[in-house]
């Protein structure tokens, strides 16, 4: 331990070093920088500008927009700026030089005194609209204030330059309410895959808003997207367009300079933000730097004064309320992190949760109020969830992993015939786990006044029922149609009452062997489409994976983790045999993880087969993150007889393909003594230290083996 403390510091110091060298800011990169300039401290949110989407230095208009309660107006104010301009380079395009009128005379001005009809042509299709952000911008330094010191700590700690605290402005102008139309949230604008690597993130609680802990999040994400990078700009650029992404873009353009890559990438993911995203961070610093000078005397935000309480159970929001003596609206408002079940009473603040609480508003210290809650009003463990409503991007195996159950058993319970026929708001039952405050069967508890139907779950007796909800077991067979009561189904739906609607048994359903059965069969157009937004998408679950999941142009992929050639050959509809005679394998021989494999693509198309493993690795990273999160990090000296597999599932219990993540370079099969691996320190996504065993199986069940 006292070598791996060695390493972590000598890493840290470097990080840190290289923290606090400036962030390099090219020349030939000056004219996106004062572009963004300009929309950030000289145009406000009722203006825009009309420019060139390539060449920023060129702007054709600047002009007035509705206000953002007019949404429609705004839309086509901005169309028919759009359209005049384009009209106008398709005119100068056609080589019209003479008889200008003003305004045809004044764009042609903007360019070049060479510029060509074909340029002109292509500008007419790069015609774009962006609103101004003074107004925000000027908002959000007054509330960065609040949090401005607890960011420039986390970077620091973290190893991040400081100088990253600007990079909210970009996001979200400061504001922890902040919602992106992909579900981004907070600040930093986590999506909730990305977030969830790094925080607590379900019905319950959603750390993303929270301005502290998504801060530490962000540090954490930004310092591994640079440990993988080697680069700032890069590392910058990829918390917009994914570390996989970026390494992309340098195998490409055979180049790590920023402004080579702005100007040479053509990746179909690497749109305008991600382009921009580096020179608008640069911008953003520097209007945040001199922010008298742009917009006057302003007054930041006094920092909170807070107490902080970690709770050592489970409470009520009310008994807290009581507690402390104050409202729960001030409760809420200091821990936006908890959701509304728990303002609502559905859910009590979950155990270990760091309670935020006015400082000066507490008639004693935090911890003596909170001590002196009765025993009655704490509780061991959380609420039972009785039902979960479908999401956008949920799959079963997702919502099983979150409530601890089985797919098998959300199916019988739910009546479903396909693991793949669920819908975005969708309510499924979930299996009953005891009365309030208690996990676990909870068979001897009452079935609450009032409940119309009970599910059934393993290990139920039908007397047991009858006696919890207090109805005759005579009076229960007969609601039923019951006339053996020694045949009842984990999953079948009783009556309790007289009407209600009971559903009879399931069809016997039974857990896919194949780890690649869990992906869903994609028709075509949905392969297309996800292929064609690729993985770096803003919600995409793998923003912060590595990996290159593309088909290159010879048709060879590179092996990942957790992938066999019997899911290559599903998702080319082919037998693997095929794959064996294409890639000379023995009978039995396993894919190597890191080199490249052949495919047939006779069947599918590259961006088919793509789409399909992108969605196989999404769920496999989406249920082991529904479970658990990345804590830190640790540096291991490999050793001579050491396996690294099972270091990394016996030791360091963390699943191989998020290993690779964390050391995207390295050779699996032949690591040499002396060779320095990070290891991510996982912990249960609930902020309870999850015991080893339990981290190894989930990795073993989300694809931790290769074969």
């Amino acid at each position: 331990m006292s070598f791996i403390r060695l390493v972590c510091g000598s890493v840290m110091l470097l990080l840190a070093l290289s923290a606090a060298a400036a962030l390099p800011r090219p020349a030939g990169l000056e004219p996106e920088i004062r572009f963004w300039t300009r929309v950030f401290a000289e145009v406000p949110s009722q203006q825009a500008l009309i420019h060139d989407n390539r060449r920023l230095d060129i702007i054709y208009a600047r002009i007035d927009v509705p206000d953002s309660g007019d949404p429609a107006g705004k839309r086509r104010v901005s169309e028919q700026a759009r359209k005049k301009y384009e009209a106008i380079l398709r005119t100068l395009a056609g080589g019209k030089r003479d008889g200008l009128t003003a305004e045809q005379a004044r764009v042609l001005a903007l360019w070049p005194a060479d510029v060509g009809n074909d340029e002109l042509r292509r500008a007419a299709g790069r015609v774009r609209f962006q609103q101004g952000l003074a107004d925000g911008f000027r908002a959000g330094l007054i509330r960065s204030g609040r949090w401005e010191a607890h960011i420039l700590d986390s970077l620091r700690a973290a190893g991040v330059p400081e100088a990253l605290a600007a990079l909210p402005h970009v996001e979200s102008s400061y504001n922890p309410a902040a919602r992106s139309h992909v579900g981004a949230a907070g600040l930093w604008q986590f999506t909730r895959s990305t977030g969830r690597r790094f925080m607590q993130i379900d019905h319950v609680v959603d750390e993303r808003r929270d301005p502290y802990r998504s801060s530490e999040a962000a540090a954490a994400l930004l310092q591994y997207n640079y440990s993988i990078l080697k680069s700032w700009p890069l590392a910058i650029t990829a918390y917009n367009h994914g570390v996989a992404g970026m390494r992309r873009a340098v195998r490409t353009t055979g180049s790590d300079d920023i402004e080579t890559i702005v100007r040479q990438y053509k990746g179909r993911a690497f749109g305008f933000a991600s382009r921009n995203f580096y020179v608008a961070f640069l911008a953003a610093h520097d209007v945040a730097e001199q922010a008298t000078e742009h917009f006057g005397p302003l007054e930041k935000d006094s920092p909170e004064r807070v107490a902080v309480v970690t709770l050592p159970d489970y409470v009520s929001a009310s008994s807290l309320a009581a507690a402390f003596d104050l409202p729960q609206r001030t409760l809420r408002s200091y821990n936006p992190a908890l959701l509304d079940s728990i303002w609502s009473g559905l859910k009590y603040v979950p155990k270990g949760f760091a309670l935020r609480l006015p400082a000066d508003r507490l008639a004693a210290p935090a911890a003596g109020l909170l001590a002196a809650i009765p025993a009655d009003r704490r509780f061991r463990r959380q609420t039972p969830d009785l039902e979960h409503k479908v999401r956008r991007g949920d799959s079963l195996s997702v919502i099983a992993a979150r409530y601890d159950t089985t797919v098998s058993e959300l199916m019988a319970i739910n009546q479903l015939k396909s693991r793949h026929r669920i819908r975005a708001g969708q309510m499924l039952h979930l299996p009953y786990q005891g009365g309030p405050g208690e996990r676990g069967p909870g068979r001897s508890d009452p079935v609450p006044p009032g409940t119309q139907t009970y599910t059934v779950r393993n290990g139920d007796t039908l007397s047991q029922i009858a006696q919890r909800s207090g109805i005759a077991e005579r009076r229960l067979r007969a609601m039923n149609d019951l006339t053996d009561g020694n045949r009842i189904y984990v999953g079948q739906r009783l009556r309790l009452a007289e009407g209600a609607v009971a559903v009879p048994p399931p069809a016997a359903t039974a857990e896919p062997a194949a780890a690649v059965a869990a992906v869903a069969a994609v028709d075509v157009d949905a392969d297309t489409e996800a292929a064609a937004t690729t993985m770096q998408g803003a919600d995409s679950a793998l923003l912060a994976d590595p990996s290159d999941y593309l088909v290159d142009n010879d048709r060879t992929i590179e092996i990942q983790a957790a992938e066999t050639l019997g899911h290559y050959a599903d998702w080319l509809n082919l037998r693997t045999q095929r794959l064996r005679d294409l890639n000379d394998f023995a009978f039995r021989q396993p894919v190597v993880i890191g080199r490249r494999l052949r495919l047939d693509l006779t069947r599918v198309t590259a961006e088919q087969f793509t789409a399909r493993r992108l969605a196989y690795h999404r769920e496999l990273q989406e249920v082991f993150f529904a479970r658990y999160r990345i804590a830190a990090t640790e540096v291991h000296e490999f050793r001579p007889g050491e396996s690294l597999f099972l270091l990394s599932l016996n030791r360091y219990k963390v699943p191989v393909w998020l290993l690779r993540q964390y050391n995207p370079d390295l050779d699996l099969d032949q690591v040499r003594p002396g060779t320095p691996i990070v290891f991510p320190k996982i912990e249960r996504a609930d902020g309870d230290h999850a015991p080893a065993a339990s981290v190894a199986d989930a990795g073993a069940a989300a694809g931790a083996v290769v074969n």
